[in-house]
């Protein structure tokens, strides 16, 4: 498994789950996406992080690329260009464990 970790300032009262509904509505099948988090820092709550986990690096690449998501990109560009205050931070990851309970 890999993992991406966003951490961007967004414009104060935004809802993150705006920004959870464009990508949910234009993710494509066979994607290597897994699982997504959006949530906010509760100290600061202008602070947010999104954490994408997929089935390899080579998926998330492949899924940057795919054509079929260049409608939902556009959407997606709309909503992150009102709800950001900065420019995002990425660190990739590799995930060389997982624990559930």
């Amino acid at each position: 498994m890999w993992a991406q970790l966003i951490k961007a300032r967004v414009q104060p009262g935004f809802d993150l789950t705006t920004m959870a509904d464009a990508l949910k509505r234009f993710e494509q099948p066979g994607s290597g996406l897994l699982r997504e988090f959006f949530m906010h820092d509760t100290k600061d709550a202008d602070t947010a992080y999104i954490l994408a986990l997929f089935e390899s690096e080579a998926k998330a690449r492949e899924r940057e690329q795919d054509p079929r998501r260049a409608e939902g990109k556009a959407a997606l560009q709309e909503v992150m260009a009102a709800a950001l205050a900065g420019q995002p931070e990425f660190t990739d990851l590799t995930v060389v464990a997982e624990w559930v309970p």
